[in-house]
């Protein structure tokens, strides 16, 4: 398996789907599924039953997963989508870049 693009934090952009061209925070990566959890994105509605640890039930609005194929990283100069390079920096160090405007994404 290859080695993912996207990381916990990063600022992405949805590229297809019904959320196409919103940005969101990621708050997880399902690295063996291959998806990312982006905040306010992929919203769907979960139905509960009643329980005992949930005695009310209800309808609660979930972030579902979304396939990583489907986001790229925001460019923190340009605010746009990019594409992710790495490379190494002066303390020999491997960091990720925008091919878009070559500034380090942290």
């Amino acid at each position: 398996m290859s080695k993912l693009h996207i990381k916990k934090g990063d600022t992405v952009m949805v590229l297809s789907g019904v959320d196409k061209g919103k940005t969101g925070r990621v708050l997880e990566v399902l690295v063996d599924k291959q998806r990312a959890i982006v905040e306010g994105v992929g919203i769907i509605t979960k139905h509960a039953k009643p329980s005992a640890k949930n005695p009310q039930g209800g309808i609660e609005k979930v972030e579902a997963p979304i396939h990583i194929s489907n986001l790229n990283v925001v460019d923190p100069k340009t605010g746009k989508a990019t594409r992710i390079g790495r490379k190494l920096n002066e303390a020999g160090k491997l960091v990720r870049y925008s091919k878009k405007s070559g500034e380090e994404i942290k």
